[in-house]
């Protein structure tokens, strides 16, 4: 074979390969991809390569999941894995993994990094860390590699146009940021609308950044009851969800599903969802019973009043029936609940997810 029908042959091997990755869509794999951008709730491995004190590289982080230890701040699968499950998708590569390149980008990526937020000043305390401005630079970086995997532009087009894109921010904004008094000024120059506004505005700029690459199916998750997280309770000195921090979230959400419903609005060639997390996950914590659960105010590892003061240290011994348990840790759910929240997010109504749900929009 001489060097010219060597490079025909190469490219046409490339051309289907890429193809067949992306025509899976149409069977099993109902996106073509899923590119979710977040925090720790969903950080699959960013933050082990980041100079960071909020890291998961240990056990019994992971002591539940296949491969062990990973970065995921859970027992197992974080919500974006449970997801992947529904969607036939493979479990998503970290965008800091070295050796991450090429079509291994092709069926998305995580971005997602511990004490990450909104804003780029949430979480400096905790050392690196990718803020959402920071990771929407990098799925750009990701885009220009995986745009050259095609020959053909309409090919790249239609690829983006399957893809999916999640983001899980804000909660980082309250407990690293704006509930921190002592480290942070927010509290005292914004009152809780204002912050809400701060963020949402922000928030907006960079969803805005990410559609514009071409991307046109976005699901945006609410932020949960963050005056029920054990981390929460504890500082409070109860066993009670602490009812100010949740009034003061519920800021942030009433005003990301007036922007869901705004952007739905201006960008018709679009599709933008609302995850009602913070419904689901009260339900979970209001109707325990009905999920199997029996412990709502603790976490199932870590260290002083409801297990959540000092989280979950390494070579701690977690609770062993672990299912039972909403929480994992101080801040993080356990994977029962992960998986609960991602079937709601994937076939539930309206009122889990707005206007329409995963699967459908996976559809169009």
């Amino acid at each position: 074979m001489n060097s010219t029908k060597l490079i025909i042959y190469s490219v046409l091997v490339t051309n289907i390969g890429i193809l067949l990755l992306v025509n899976r869509a149409h069977g099993s794999q109902q996106a073509s991809a899923l590119f979710v951008f977040g925090d720790s709730l969903i950080d699959n491995g960013n933050n082990n390569y980041l100079d960071s004190l909020a890291k998961a590289d240990y056990y019994p982080y992971g002591i539940d999941f296949f491969k062990g230890p990973t970065g995921r701040f859970c027992n197992g699968k974080t919500v974006i894995d449970g997801m992947c499950d529904l969607l036939g998708l493979p479990y998503l590569p970290a965008h800091a993994n070295p050796n991450l390149n090429g079509s291994k980008l092709l069926a998305g990526v995580n971005y997602a990094s511990a004490a990450g937020g909104i804003l780029d000043v949430t979480g400096t305390f905790l050392g690196d860390r990718y803020s959402l401005k920071q990771q929407v630079l990098h799925f750009e970086e990701d885009l220009n590699e995986i745009k050259n995997l095609f020959s053909h532009d309409e090919d790249y087009n239609e690829y983006l146009s399957k893809s999916i894109v999640v983001m899980v921010l804000g909660s980082n904004d309250y407990i690293n940021n704006y509930l921190l008094p002592t480290l942070y000024t927010s509290s005292y120059t914004y009152t809780p609308e204002q912050y809400a506004n701060l963020l949402l505005n922000e928030y907006t700029r960079q969803i805005l950044a990410v559609q514009s690459l071409g991307t046109s199916k976005f699901l945006l998750a609410a932020v949960g009851p963050l005056g029920c997280i054990p981390n929460q309770r504890a500082s409070a000195g109860g066993p009670d969800c602490v009812d100010q921090v949740n009034q003061i979230v519920g800021y942030f959400n009433k005003g990301l599903g007036s922007l869901v419903k705004q952007l739905n609005t201006d960008h018709p060639d679009s599709v933008f969802l609302y995850g009602n997390t913070y419904d689901a996950l009260g339900d979970m914590l209001n109707n325990p019973d009905k999920y199997g659960f029996t412990v709502v105010d603790e976490g199932c590892c870590g260290l002083g009043r409801n297990r959540g003061q000092i989280t979950c240290l390494p070579f701690a011994v977690p609770c062993t029936e672990r299912n039972r348990f909403i929480f994992w840790d101080a801040y993080h759910p356990t994977e029962a609940v992960n998986l609960i929240l991602a079937k709601r997010a994937y076939s539930g109504p309206p009122s889990d997810i707005y206007p329409i749900n995963l699967q459908q929009l996976a559809k169009l």
